[in-house]
């Protein structure tokens, strides 16, 4: 009888995570013999949490809010766009042992922009709201699409001014605040703050989109968040939520692990309808 592998999402809070759903698709789909659980994990628990995780035999895990930058510190050996991103979403257990650490935040960003949504990044103006380490993971593959312009506002100026010096190497990049985006518009406008999912939202021009441009909040929820919202009373061509984003950083973890790349595009429909349906029954 073959052995189930075992993984895991850890994070805190996690009762809300739809990981377990998706890697269970995932694994029926493909034909993989594993078992994917939520743990929820403080900070404070985190380094015992998982070393206590890998020596019980699992083979790999997420790390979620508020565990990406320690997920970095703990790894043995880290791809290159965990090294830049100085956070890891991903775990995977080695052969000899080790642990490598890995960012798929960035690829899963850039496979719902592009392939699922067909939104051109080549020349476009793209505007990033905060400067977190979600902002981090995803400005890599955003300078590698070679816009013609990218922006990183927040309200703590210094901490964008950080980030792009940073990655000052990849590509050329602005650093402001809130009030310096009057007068300015773009193609793309990403949300990688957390506060449209309680209702608020950096104050934004207007006229900050383009004509024909879209929106994207990297959170997700069963209802429309926050910025989705300004994104459709912009008319934007697209205002997406990061339930996509999560689906394809998620595939690229399963690659990571289990040598297979799962097909997203029915993982991300069925979500879909099932958050309609949810939405409907409230």
């Amino acid at each position: 009888m073959m052995k189930t592998d075992n993984y895991a999402v850890f994070g805190q809070p996690i009762s809300h995570s739809k990981s377990p759903r998706i890697h269970k698709l995932f694994a029926e789909q493909t034909g993989q013999l594993m078992d994917y659980v939520a743990q929820e994990v403080p900070a404070e628990n985190f380094t015992a949490a998982t070393t206590h995780f890998f020596a019980e035999g699992g083979k790999g895990l997420n790390c979620t809010v508020p565990l990406k930058e320690l997920a970095w510190q703990y790894a043995d050996q880290l791809t290159e766009r965990a090294r830049q991103a100085k956070a890891v979403n991903t775990l995977a257990r080695q052969a000899d042992g080790s642990i490598l650490g890995d960012n798929t935040d960035g690829i899963g960003l850039l496979n719902d922009l592009t392939v699922n949504h067909g939104i051109e990044l080549k020349g476009a103006k793209i505007l990033i709201l905060g400067a977190g380490g979600a902002t981090r993971g995803i400005v890599p593959p955003l300078l590698e699409q070679q816009p013609s312009a990218l922006v990183i506002a927040n309200r703590n100026v210094g901490k964008a001014q950080t980030i792009a010096a940073d990655f000052a190497a990849l590509g050329e990049m602005q650093a402001c605040d809130y009030a310096s985006l009057i007068d300015r518009q773009f193609d793309l406008i990403i949300n990688a703050t957390s506060a449209s999912l309680s209702g608020d939202l950096p104050p934004l021009p207007a006229a900050l989109l383009n004509t024909g441009g879209s929106c994207y909040d990297l959170a997700y929820a069963n209802q429309a968040t926050a910025f989705v919202k300004w994104g459709l009373a912009n008319n934007a061509a697209h205002s997406l939520d990061g339930l996509g984003m999560l689906v394809e950083q998620a595939a690229e973890a399963f690659y990571i692990w289990r040598g297979v790349r799962p097909q997203t595009t029915p993982v991300i429909g069925l979500l879909n309808d099932e958050r309609e349906l949810n939405s409907t029954n409230r």
